[in-house]
């Protein structure tokens, strides 16, 4: 579960946890985190998918203060959540961030069209395991906020289709318009608690996700064309967002999703 069996334990270094942070648009956040001096917990269900990452991230961060620890498994299995809490928890002591950035597509359907599983699978990973995630690390911020300049933070990666309908990918819509309601909602609970609780809703992003539309140039400029800033972004642009949400510059922002799109919210 970890990279090493020694207890690293110190106060001064904020620590991170990233779900689905072996590829896109969590492996820029991971980056992100390490750069500015964070210790982090990854995590991916993709078992050798995640150890390259590991050793990628591990040699990149040797001879600073930062550490990595890993926890594989599927966020829509309650142990495996709780499993993420408890690695951070035993490793480096405690929480300051918790990034929810696991989540799939899923299968482009006609409602009419979708089986139970093909629901279930996307509102699973990408709303439950969020939920999960976030009752765990809230668990261990509220025994520990006597301190209100703890700054905890937990950040949900959603989407632009969480205010955007997208035909034949209801179940992805769902689960993104329950984040946001979510987020506000936990937001509103905790905001007295020295927590901040936002969401991310990153465009059209280069990562795996969209990779079909990224390699035909037909499909790439009718999507360029749909947004204002006439770009797609890199994965690197949202981790940027995510690591001001994290830092004390966010003092005095909750309950808000950050609409990373180029614009393209303006024009849909």
């Amino acid at each position: 579960m970890s990279n090493t069996n020694d207890k690293y334990i110190d106060n001064q270094i904020k620590v991170a946890i990233v779900t689905g942070s072996s590829r896109g648009i969590g492996k820029a956040i991971a980056r992100e985190f390490a750069k500015n001096g964070y210790s982090i917990v990854l995590n991916a269900r993709d078992e050798p998918e995640l150890k390259q990452f590991l050793n990628e991230i591990t040699n990149e961060i040797t001879g600073t203060d930062s550490k990595i620890s890993y926890v594989i498994g599927d966020v829509s299995d309650e142990e495996t959540c709780k499993k993420l809490i408890a690695e951070a928890i035993n490793k480096f002591g405690k929480i300051n961030v918790l990034v929810n950035n696991a989540g799939i597509g899923g299968a482009s359907k006609k409602t009419s069209d979708l089986s139970v599983n093909d629901w279930e699978e996307v509102i699973n990973i990408n709303l439950k395991g969020t939920f999960l995630c976030t009752r765990e690390a809230l668990k261990h911020m509220l025994e520990n906020n006597s301190n209100k300049g703890n700054n905890y933070s937990i950040i949900n990666i959603s989407s632009v289709h969480e205010s955007i309908p997208q035909p034949e990918s209801a179940p992805y819509a769902a689960s993104k318009g329950g984040m946001m309601m979510f987020t506000k909602n936990v937001a509103l609970e905790v905001a007295d608690k020295g927590i901040r609780v936002n969401g991310i809703a990153p465009g059209a992003i280069a990562t795996d996700m969209n990779k079909d539309r990224l390699e035909d140039p037909n499909k790439k400029r009718q999507e360029e064309a749909k947004i204002p800033m006439h770009r797609i972004a890199n994965p690197e642009e949202i981790a940027k967002v995510v690591a001001f949400l994290a830092s004390a510059d966010d003092s005095y922002i909750t309950g808000t999703t950050v609409y990373a799109d180029g614009g393209l919210t303006l024009s849909s």
